[in-house]
């Protein structure tokens, strides 16, 4: 009954309540980094798999800039990171405007984190279960190290939400999150200031 009812109510309710609450700060953060990001804009798109693997369009706050080197290339990330981005990143309030993904039904506030689009033909057939839900703001791998553990752990742990959609369960990523968030732990990789990039064996 919760699985298939209730957390798309807690969704609904939840988002909508945090989106009013947190609508000064959001307008903060937008008007500042779209200064800081040198006329780059304050949000950006992006298309990710949800459930069943159907392609929807995530948005986050921007927190690099677009700049690029003489032949037209982005910089590495550690150079487009800004200041400001480094601080709304650390914070995670880019995840914030993630709640109206929530709201479009996109998303739900927990579930396994929607990834890039390139990476579906590299799941095998155990990792591709973390489509069969709502990918989430949050979920059970952000509350064993986010960024900080390999992929492959990322995934076996996205595969144990699945199996186990309880209100207790979420509860505990919730909390779990609250505290992570406050202590800005596991934000970056080891080896990155952004999460590395999948390549089907890490």
């Amino acid at each position: 009954m919760y699985r298939h009812f209730f957390k798309r109510f807690f969704d609904l309710v939840l988002s909508f309540t945090a989106l009013v609450a947190l609508s000064p700060l959001l307008v903060v953060v937008t008007v500042w980094l779209h200064f800081a990001n040198k006329g780059a804009g304050a949000f950006f798109l992006q298309e990710r798999p949800g459930k069943n693997a159907k392609i929807f369009k995530v948005i986050k706050f921007k927190t690099m800039t677009d700049a690029c080197d003489a032949d037209g290339n982005p910089l590495p990330d550690e150079r487009r990171l800004t200041r400001v981005g480094r601080f709304v990143r650390s914070t995670s309030l880019d995840e914030l405007p993630q709640l109206l993904n929530v709201l479009k039904g996109d998303m739900s506030l927990i579930g396994p984190r929607p990834l890039r689009v390139h990476y579906l033909p590299l799941y095998n057939a155990v990792q591709a279960r973390r489509h069969e839900v709502r990918p989430g703001i949050t979920g059970w791998a952000q509350c064993h190290g986010r960024n900080a553990i390999s992929w492959t752990r990322k995934f076996e742990l996205d595969v144990w939400y699945v199996d186990h959609v309880t209100l207790i369960t979420d509860l505990k990523i919730i909390c779990v999150t609250i505290s992570k968030v406050l202590r800005r732990a596991d934000i970056s990789s080891a080896n990155s200031v952004t999460a590395e990039p999948f390549n089907g064996n890490n």
